[in-house]
């Protein structure tokens, strides 16, 4: 069954191989349990363990490929969300990446890890604070572990992806593993564009939009990642990959092409929210380098992408009800917006109402909030997520889990800024320090207004590039095994 596995233990110590093999032998056995108790409850859940026991035997003999392999899969499950596909992805990465670890350990092999590694296993563990005091009472009490813990597996899910991919360090270049990354856009980006182009009749239903599960919503882009707003950040981070890209390739035309593919999407979106993240990415890359040349470009760049969405209908909404908001109408209060956010439609007002009411609740419980995900019940605006991750991270974790939040933010702009300063100058890693910086930027400020750490494949990608930018990129490893890029 692991024959994958019989390569690595030759020529191992005795004792290392006897207790792998016993490890085999437990393995097996709860692979046939788990078999037969998902026979007795859902007969189609036994496909799904054979894929996995398919995983696990790549896994080992082709180790770089199906690492890669998985982790450009994860922009095609979210259409299988209501058979809980995703959340299996999840756990069964996370259940390969400790069994990987351990086999590691006991054949005495190095585990990769770095520092900034330890601080996000550390911050992980921290939040599982807010997992184990509302389960003993605290907050909203017991009767939402379920919720608690789901959100907790879904954050250590990411940094199991940054431990995972750090075992590719010195067996496949960083510049490799990120080309590979593009290929995960092929399928949403296809999707997105049957939405855009294809009446909502004849289009598969896994990519009909449907409001509260019910009427479908028709010209909504949301491609295989369930929302507009997590399609959006996701092309985002693709279009800043693309603008790296082509400062260093010599072949540009293709990459031009793909940026204006990426951008039409995400402005077609009807993704506010990652619109103003482009634009705040645009800005946060080309600053710091007044250069000229790229100011120009940035700029014209800019001024396409507002003056197509200004002339869209959905643009015209949008700006017009940015300005019946209090920010910019002198004569609207928040009790007057929180009242006509009950039924003038203007989502600017909604948030405002819903922020009001959230920070209402945060003031029964200051300091450690009421635990992880709990916002949805937090509000009169019920089974809504805060769309504003401040907010959030306050209402849900009070002070204690605001202030972490903020120092997790700020470690890793911290991370990028001392790489960016020891990368050589003019080097393709100083490169993309500067485009992740900006990048993070726009985060933030998305995070500001949306329900950004909710996007978890814009994260799962995220961790895996923060991962591989700190790695030797001036020579190549001794073993490649994957493809050339």
């Amino acid at each position: 069954m692991l024959s994958g596995l019989s390569k690595m233990l030759t020529n191992q110590p005795s004792r290392a191989s006897s207790r792998l093999a016993l490890l085999i032998s437990l393995a097996g056995v709860v692979v046939g349990v788990g078999a037969g108790f998902l026979v007795g409850v859902n007969p189609n859940l036994l496909v799904l363990a054979l894929v996995g026991v398919a995983v696990l035997i790549l896994f080992f003999a082709k180790f770089e490929q199906t690492v890669l392999g998985l982790i450009i899969l994860r922009t095609s499950l979210d259409p299988f969300s209501n058979q809980q596909v995703p959340a299996a992805f999840a756990i069964g990465l996370n259940a390969l990446t400790l069994l990987y670890v351990i086999v590691q350990i006991l054949l005495r092999k190095k585990v990769y890890t770095d520092k900034f590694f330890w601080i996000f296993g550390t911050w992980v563990g921290l939040q599982g604070i807010w997992v184990v005091l509302p389960a003993l009472g605290w907050g909203l009490g017991s009767a939402y572990v379920a919720t608690y813990m789901r959100e907790w597996l879904r954050i250590f899910s990411w940094a199991m992806v940054y431990l995972l991919v750090m075992q590719l360090k010195d067996r496949i270049h960083p510049r490799k593993i990120i080309s590979a990354l593009f290929f995960s856009l092929p399928i949403p980006v296809i999707a997105g564009f049957m939405q855009v182009f294809l009446p909502t009749s004849v289009l598969p239903s896994f990519l009909l939009c449907h409001t509260d599960g019910m009427a479908v919503i028709d010209s909504c882009i949301t491609s295989t990642l369930g929302h507009p707003s997590g399609f959006g950040t996701f092309l985002l981070l693709f279009i800043a990959l693309t603008i790296w890209k082509l400062g260093h390739v010599q072949e540009r035309r293709l990459w031009i092409i793909l940026l204006t593919m990426l951008t039409f999407l995400l402005v077609i979106s009807k993704s506010f929210t990652s619109l103003i993240m482009l634009i705040v990415f645009i800005i946060a890359l080309i600053a710091p380098r007044m250069d000229f040349l790229k100011l120009i470009a940035g700029g014209l760049f800019l001024a396409i992408v507002i003056g197509f969405f200004a002339n869209t209908e959905l643009g015209q909404e949008r700006i017009n009800s940015l300005f019946a908001t209090p920010l910019f109408n002198p004569d609207m209060d928040i009790s007057r917006t929180i009242l006509l956010s009950f039924g003038d439609g203007n989502s600017f007002n909604w948030r405002i109402a819903h922020w009001s009411f959230l920070l209402q609740s945060w003031q029964n419980s200051p300091i450690l909030g009421y635990g992880l995900a709990t916002s949805p019940y937090l509000s009169l605006f019920a089974g809504y997520y805060a769309h504003n991750d401040y907010v959030r991270f306050l209402a849900e974790g009070g002070l204690v889990g605001f202030t972490l939040f903020l120092m997790f933010l700020a470690l890793q702009f911290i991370r990028l800024v001392q790489l960016l300063r020891s990368s050589p100058i003019g080097s393709i890693q100083r490169s993309l320090c500067s485009t992740m910086i900006a990048i993070l930027v726009a985060i933030m400020v998305g995070m500001s207004s949306d329900n950004i750490w909710n996007h978890t494949t814009l994260f799962s990608y995220w961790w895996v590039i923060l991962a591989v930018i700190g790695w030797n990129w001036e020579d190549e490893p001794k073993e490649q095994r994957f493809f050339s890029a």
